[in-house]
């Protein structure tokens, strides 16, 4: 079963992902960008956080570095210094990468096998801590962490004035077909 919770939370990040991307496409870039005291001060960068840390576990995840490397517009490498570092300043060039992101994440994931989750997952943290558990552990997390930055959107949101609708796991499984 824990195979499929993780297909539905690949699912649900990418549903959750393209209808907040959406409603924060409407926005101005200075309604994005303003400040608004949350841990990461803004929409725009706590979309940024969330992207950043996929890629970080997903590179942790597959081992693949160069996949899971950020690039610029130009192709160049992208060096990550920080957890709050804003990768993307353009909202376009965030939102096609999240895009990339999602479909590769539900790949890896359809990917996954009972033997992979128990397999234990070796890395170390931005700080240089080593850490060593079940990779089921990290996955859970992985999608957890998601989850909790995008609730701190869509109080952003809310704040904005904006609402952004349903957000419900249950109600994705209801209603959005397998992608």
């Amino acid at each position: 079963m824990l195979l499929k919770h993780y297909e539905a939370m690949a699912r649900y990040n990418h549903w959750m992902n393209a209808k907040l991307y959406g409603i924060c496409g409407e926005l101005s870039d200075e309604e994005r960008k303003r400040d608004m005291g949350a841990f990461f001060g803004s929409i725009h960068r706590t979309l940024n956080h969330i992207l950043l840390a996929d890629h970080a576990w997903m590179r942790r995840f597959t081992a693949d570095p160069e996949v899971f490397r950020f690039r610029d517009a130009h192709g160049e490498p992208i060096e990550i210094r920080s957890l709050d570092q804003e990768v993307y300043s353009d909202f376009g060039m965030l939102r096609s990468v999240r895009r990339k992101t999602d479909n590769q994440v539900q790949v890896w994931v359809e990917g996954l096998t009972e033997d992979d989750l128990s397999a234990p997952l070796r890395y170390k943290t931005s700080t240089g801590e080593e850490h060593e558990h079940p990779t089921w552990w990290a996955v859970s997390h992985f999608f957890n962490h998601q989850t909790h930055h995008r609730g701190q959107v869509t109080t952003l949101l809310k704040q904005q004035g904006i609402d952004p609708g349903v957000t419900d796991l249950a109600a994705m499984l209801r209603t959005a077909p397998p992608v």
